[in-house]
C-alpha cells in the first residue's frame, strides 16, 4: 500500500459513472497531472472544476499549456498564500453561518484549498463546517442551497435508485454517508435539507481521516417531513408531505441498501446519520450482517465516549467496572454508549455483559428505567430496566444512584442544573460529567457551570465546543467528546483492511486508541482527549488498531496484511496540495 490509489479497488465496483477522469487518484504527489482527456479550445471549463480549480496559482507555463491565458489576472499566487488571504476573509465574518456559506463556496470552487484550510486550522474551522454551525444550516438549508454536493434519493426515484446511484459522476465510492434528515442534531425533524450532515461528515472524513473526496458519496433519503414550519416555507428543498412510514418506507430503504450494493460492491461503508430511534435501531440490526454498515450515532459516540472514559480513568482512578454510571437519555446515543461500556468491562473482568449492566443506569423522558416499567419501554431499552423502585426526575435519580460519572444525552438543554452538579460534587471528590447533546444550544450544562458549581473539581466534556475556563486561578480545557476523533479514522482503517463487516471489536480498538492518545500534559489541564491539532496522527492510530482488529477476525479482504499499518495509513492519506498539471 503505497499511496491513496492503492486504496481503490475497482474489481469491487459494478459500472455507474465516470471513474478518475484524469488518473489524479492513483498518481503520486511528485507526478504530473494532465486533466484532460480530449482535446480542448479552452480552459475555462477547468477552471470551474473544483476539485482540478487552482484559481491564480495556475502556473505561466500551466496557463499556457492549458489554455488559460487571459482568462486570469497576470499574478501567480501560491496555495499558501492563497489559504492565509481566504483565512483572513473567513475570520471577517462575525456570523457563524456566514463563515459556514464561504467554506462551501469554497468546496464548490476549489476543493484542495478548502481542504488545505480545514486541516491546517482544524480546531477553528471544525466548529464552522461541523457541529455546532451545521445545525444552523440545516435548519436553513433551503435559503442557502446553491449547488447539490450529494444525491437526493426520494420517495419519486422508488423502484429506479439503481439507475440513480449510476448519475453520481464517480464509478468508485468507498463511504456514504446517508441521512433520511428525522432527527438532526438535537434539532429535530429537518427533512431534506438534513443533507448538511452527510457533506459535513465526509468533509471530515478527507480532511480528518485522509479519505479522498472523490471516494466520498453524501446521500439524503427524501420520504417527507412531519415538520410543519418547512412544509409552509416556500424556500424548502425537500417533499412537501408527511413522513413516510411502516412499510413504504421500508421497502425504499430495502430498494437503496441493495443498489448500493450492487452499484459500488460489499466493501462500501454505508454509514448512517441522524435516524429517529426507532429506524436507526432496526436498520442496524436488519443490515449489519448483509452490508458494511456502521451508525455514527450509536456507534461512534459510543466509541469516543467511552475513549473519553477510558482516558478519565486516570483522574478518577480505579477501573469502569468500579463506577457507577447514570444516563440522562436512552436514545441511540445513550444506549449505544452504555453497551459499549458494558461490553467493555466485559472484556476487561469475563463477566457476562448482563452482570455488567447492573452499574448502568438511564433515565428517559418518564424517569428511571427500571423492571417494573420493562413492559411498556422499547427494545432497545429493555436491558437497562434494573430492579428498583420507580424515580422520576434526574436530580432525585442522581440522590437515589449517586452515580460517578453523569452522561447526557438528551437532546434537551439545561437539564444538568445547578442542584444536580452540587449533589455529584457532594459524594463525589471528581464528579466526571459529560454534557454531550448537540448543537451548543442543547448541552445539559456549560463547561463554566460544570466546573463553577463542582468548585472546580469535576471533568468536564461536551459534545459542542467550549472555551477554557479559568475558575480560582486555574485553567480548566474542556474535552470535547467529539465524534470526528473516531468515525474518519475508523472509516479508513474499514477501508485500509477492506473490510466487509463491522464488528464491535473493532469499535473497542478505536476507543483504546484514541484515549492511549491522551498524555501527561493534557491530563494536568482537565484533557481527557488530546487536542484535535494531532487529529490526522490520531486518525491514522486509529485507523491502524480498527484494521489490525479486522485482520485478526477475519473480516479483511486486503491481503497481504502490512506490516507497519499506522506507516500505511499515513501514506494512503489524501493531501490537499496542489497538483503539477503538465
Amino acid at each position: 500500500m503505497k499511496n491513496c490509489g492503492d486504496l481503490v479497488d475497482n474489481k469491487s465496483a459494478i459500472v455507474g459513472g465516470v471513474g478518475d477522469m484524469y488518473s489524479e487518484d492513483s498518481a503520486t504527489l511528485d507526478q504530473p497531472i494532465t486533466p484532460w482527456t480530449i482535446s480542448v479550445a479552452s480552459g475555462y471549463s477547468l477552471m470551474r472544476d473544483p476539485r482540478y480549480n487552482k484559481g491564480l496559482a495556475f502556473t505561466e507555463k500551466e496557463r499556457d499549456a492549458h489554455y488559460l491565458r487571459g482568462l486570469l489576472p497576470p499574478i501567480v499566487l501560491s496555495q499558501e498564500l492563497q489559504e492565509k488571504k481566504m483565512m483572513n476573509l473567513i475570520r471577517q465574518y462575525e456570523v457563524p453561518l456566514h463563515r459556514y456559506m464561504a467554506m462551501i463556496g469554497l468546496q464548490e470552487t476549489n476543493e484542495r484549498l478548502f481542504y488545505k484550510l480545514l486541516i491546517d486550522n482544524v480546531e477553528e474551522l471544525l466548529p464552522v463546517v461541523y457541529t455546532p454551525t451545521v445545525g444552523e444550516a440545516c435548519q436553513k438549508y433551503g435559503s442557502i442551497f446553491r449547488h447539490s454536493q450529494g444525491l437526493y434519493i426520494s420517495l419519486k426515484e422508488k423502484g429506479k435508485i439503481l439507475e440513480t446511484l449510476k448519475n453520481w459522476p464517480e464509478r468508485t465510492v468507498q463511504v456514504i454517508v446517508v441521512t433520511d434528515g428525522e432527527r438532526i442534531l438535537g434539532l429535530g425533524d429537518l427533512g431534506c435539507q438534513g443533507m448538511g450532515i452527510p457533506v459535513g461528515k465526509l468533509a471530515l472524513y478527507t480532511a480528518l481521516g485522509g479519505v479522498r473526496p472523490s471516494l466520498c458519496l453524501p446521500i439524503t433519503i427524501d420520504v417527507g417531513t412531519n415538520n410543519e414550519k418547512l412544509l409552509n416555507d416556500e424556500f424548502y428543498i425537500g417533499l412537501r408531505q408527511k413522513r413516510a412510514t411502516g412499510e413504504e418506507y421500508d421497502e425504499l430503504l430495502q430498494e437503496f441498501m441493495y443498489a448500493v450494493k450492487q452499484n459500488y460492491g460489499e466493501k462500501v461503508l454505508i454509514q448512517f446519520e441522524d435516524f429517529a430511534n426507532h429506524n436507526a435501531f432496526e436498520l442496524l440490526a436488519r443490515y449489519s450482517s448483509s452490508h458494511l454498515v456502521f451508525n455514527d450515532d450509536i456507534q461512534g459516540t459510543a466509541a469516543v465516549v467511552l475513549a473519553g472514559l477510558l482516558s478519565a480513568l486516570r483522574l478518577l482512578g480505579g477501573t469502569l467496572a468500579d463506577h457507577k454510571f447514570l444516563f440522562l437519555g436512552a436514545g441511540e446515543a445513550g444506549t449505544g454508549i452504555a453497551d459499549l461500556i458494558a461490553l467493555e468491562i466485559s472484556e476487561q473482568n469475563g463477566k457476562p455483559i448482563e452482570e455488567n449492566r447492573k452499574n448502568i443506569w438511564l433515565v428517559d423522558s418518564k424517569g428511571l428505567i427500571v423492571r417494573s416499567r420493562k413492559e411498556s419501554l422499547q427494545d432497545f431499552k429493555k436491558p437497562w430496566a434494573h430492579e428498583h423502585e420507580p424515580i422520576t426526575g434526574l436530580i432525585n435519580a442522581v440522590k437515589a444512584i449517586k452515580p460517578t460519572i453523569l452522561i447526557g444525552t438528551s437532546g434537551v438543554g439545561k437539564q444538568f442544573t445547578k442542584e444536580v452538579v452540587e449533589d455529584m460534587a457532594s459524594f463525589n471528590k471528581t464528579p466526571l460529567i459529560m454534557a454531550l447533546s448537540n448543537p451548543t444550544s442543547q448541552a445539559e450544562c456549560t463547561a463554566e457551570e460544570a466546573y463553577t458549581w463542582s468548585e472546580g473539581r469535576a471533568i468536564f466534556a461536551s459534545g459542542s465546543p467550549f472555551d477554557p475556563f479559568e475558575y480560582e486561578g486555574k485553567t480548566f480545557v474542556p474535552g470535547q467528546a467529539n465524534n470526528a476523533y473516531i468515525f474518519p479514522g475508523f472509516g479508513l482503517g474499514v477501508i485500509m483492511a477492506g473490510s466487509i463487516r463491522v464488528h464491535n471489536g473493532m469499535l473497542l480498538a478505536a476507543s483504546k486508541a484514541l484515549a492511549s492518545q491522551v498524555t501527561e500534559e493534557h491530563y494536568e489541564k482537565g484533557m481527557i482527549y488530546p487536542p484535535l491539532t494531532n487529529i490526522r496522527k490520531i486518525s491514522a492510530n486509529i485507523a491502524a488498531k480498527v484494521a489490525a482488529k479486522a485482520y485478526e477476525l477475519g473480516l479483511a479482504s486486503h491481503l497481504p496484511q502490512p506490516e507497519d499499518l499506522v506507516e500505511s495509513a499515513e501514506k494512503c492519506m489524501y493531501s490537499p496540495v496542489y497538483r503539477s498539471y503538465l
